[in-house]
């Protein structure tokens, strides 16, 4: 039996959900709040409602405002498939496609920005709520939501859907919050997939955010959070996970794919985790700590940084050499143990050009504990690619499982600047691959086999 508080988008009364959604979902939520006015009856009250959004192609151009808690909004699937291989394929190729767009329950973002609209009005779901408590339990499962195109962004890119920016946003949280839910989602082609400010126990859980300009974005601060069992990759000018001010956040389990300009970026977070991760970036810069990030734990995570194998995107990067490091570390008493990292790439690419890759890159802070890391540096000659006919797939696929004929590649493990101190650092290189002041700084090298 279906409940009064069920509401199916394609049997409301107001407005047409292919038209614009939008202006349904949010006849629907001025419903559930003319209707549950109450906040305490009989130990209950407000027990807010699920609306559901069918497989299909809804249009919106009427942003959905959120101001009740314990709202849940649930389609029939994800629905994500590549707009960026799509946009980078001749449209004369795809009349032989089995499919085209996305799919499942597609919500297509039509809003745009105008001049002087501050970033929110851009976004397709916009939660903010003032007052006491602060709004709770608002869930997005198991729908898509999609940005369609990239704008010109008047950098001179010939192919505007390269640039990623079209000042939109899948999910947009302004306000404080308490334990939100994001799951089973698929997101693309927005600027900003899902920013959310003052979060508290977020859980950001097996969803597809991908080929967005920014994937996840924890802004304002926030606590005792979760975003795992993610298949995650940013543009190559943005974030595939940042996090700012941030305790206790939990980041595990994730596949973050590139080209994002960095896989994690943290800013003044403290005391959370990072395990068991697979990472894989075209740049350097792949995991950064800034602004005095403390007492967090890096563990048990697969980095892979190597050259973008697919044509159409090689000539974009994060504008990091290599002397920056994979791992880019200011900040005090953080743990950095018992991670694998491969860095496969040819010589040639390797900027400033004669430079030995920095690996693990300490900038600044104290106390910080670097052991046991496996770091795997290896080159391979440069070989010519049947580029123009070779799919995005083929050809990362290609790179991904090339490891014959490689040779070592000279790099430091671990770069300690002068400005850091009081760092311990363990079986993560040899005497000739990490680089620190033993004064102020504890080492003990990996032993060399046959030495």
């Amino acid at each position: 039996m279906i409940g009064k508080n069920y509401y199916n988008v394609t049997e409301w009364n107001v407005g047409n959900p292919y038209e614009d959604i939008g202006e349904v979902i949010n006849s629907i939520i001025a419903d559930i709040k003319s209707r549950q006015t109450k906040s305490d009856i009989n130990e209950g009250g407000k027990s807010g409602a699920v609306i559901y959004i069918p497989s299909g192609d809804y249009h919106l151009t009427t942003q959905v405002v959120i101001d009740i808690s314990y709202l849940r909004i649930v389609g029939s699937g994800h629905g994500f498939t590549s707009s960026s291989i799509r946009f980078n394929t001749p449209k004369s190729e795809w009349a032989d496609w089995h499919e085209v767009w996305p799919g499942g329950s597609r919500i297509l973002v039509d809003s745009s920005l105008k001049a002087g609209d501050e970033e929110s009005a851009g976004a397709a779901f916009y939660v903010k709520r003032s007052g006491d408590p602060r709004i709770s339990s608002v869930e997005f499962a198991d729908f898509c939501i999609d940005g369609l195109h990239f704008l010109d962004d008047g950098s001179g890119e010939n192919n505007p859907e390269n640039t990623y920016v079209n000042g939109k946003t899948g999910i947009y949280v302004a306000s404080a919050g308490d334990s939100f839910r994001i799951t089973g989602m698929g997101i693309v082609y927005l600027e900003h997939g899902v920013t959310i400010y003052d979060a508290d126990a977020l859980a950001v859980h097996d969803n597809f955010i991908a080929e967005c300009g920014n994937c996840i974005e924890l802004r304002g601060s926030g606590q005792a959070s979760k975003i795992t069992d993610n298949l995650i990759g940013a543009g190559y000018k943005g974030y595939s996970i940042y996090a700012q001010n941030f305790g206790g956040l939990l980041i595990t389990a994730n596949n973050i794919f590139p080209r994002g300009a960095s896989s994690v970026h943290f800013s003044g977070v403290v005391r959370s985790s990072i395990t068991s991760n697979r990472f894989h970036s075209f740049y350097p810069g792949m995991l950064e700590f800034r602004d005095n990030c403390s007492e967090n734990l890096i563990a048990s995570n697969h980095f892979l940084r190597d050259h973008e194998p697919w044509p159409p995107m090689q000539k974009y990067d994060n504008g990091l050499d290599d002397l920056y490091g994979l791992l880019y570390i200011s900040g005090n008493n953080n743990s950095v143990i018992a991670n694998h990292i491969s860095e496969t790439i040819d010589t040639q690419y390797i900027r400033p050009s004669g430079t030995a890759p920095v690996i693990i890159h300490v900038v600044s802070g104290k106390g910080n504990y670097i052991s046991n890391n496996h770091i795997v540096a290896t080159t391979e000659a440069s070989k010519v690619q049947d580029a123009a006919d070779e799919s995005c797939f083929s050809a990362q696929v290609g790179a991904l499982l090339t490891i014959d004929k490689l040779e070592i590649l000279e790099v430091t493990t671990v770069l300690v600047e002068k400005e850091s101190y009081q760092n311990t650092v363990l079986d993560t290189g040899s005497e000739e691959q990490v680089v620190l002041d033993r004064s102020v700084n504890a080492f003990r090298a990996t032993p060399t086999p046959g030495v």
